[in-house]
């Protein structure tokens, strides 16, 4: 499928804490290329809000519902496209043309969260976590704590950790 136009009413954007969804309404019965949208739901897609400034992304074609009066295109949008999503406020409740093609990520690809810092470990059948033999557990963080502090020569008596304990100041002493 190359590249769909459509003229649409924004009908709605709608944002919950990890996408954007966005609500395009097609009026009348007819509607171009009424196979391949029906085919694109439900993948990725690349659209394009011409009378934004927020270029091409990706969204996820949700569903096509058709009634009597309108056909209905609902798209998610992830929460890292927030730079582009904030330039199509302007035009949502507005008659605008959408570009959409579609895109060669899949679902799963774009869903797919960020590789980030943590455990590493394996599910067994059972559901039960089974984490390296090296990791370290919150019992040998107090065994490292403890033997640091024992291993700290000796303080003066006179040192104080003390922010707010009280301070004398001899006349030669300046506070400038």
């Amino acid at each position: 499928m190359t590249k769909t136009t459509l003229n649409v009413l924004f009908k709605k954007m709608q944002k919950d804490d990890k996408k954007e969804v966005l609500e395009f309404h097609v009026q009348g019965n007819e509607l171009p290329n009424t196979q391949e949208l029906v085919g694109l739901a439900g993948s990725i897609v690349i659209l394009n809000v011409e009378e934004s400034n927020a270029g091409t992304f990706n969204a996820e074609f949700v569903s096509v519902q058709k009634d009597s009066k309108k056909t209905t295109l609902k798209f998610n949008i992830k929460g890292d496209s927030d730079d582009k999503v904030i330039k199509l406020y302007p035009h949502a409740g507005r008659s605008v043309t959408l570009f959409m093609e579609p895109s060669q990520m899949s679902v799963d690809d774009f869903y797919e969260e960020d590789e980030h810092e943590g455990i590493e470990y394996k599910i067994d059948k059972d559901g039960t976590a089974n984490v390296s033999p090296n990791q370290m557990t919150l019992d040998d963080v107090d065994q490292e704590e403890e033997s640091e502090v024992q291993n700290e020569p000796d303080k003066k008596e006179d040192d104080n950790d003390d922010p707010f304990a009280e301070v004398n100041l001899s006349d030669d002493d300046s506070l400038e």
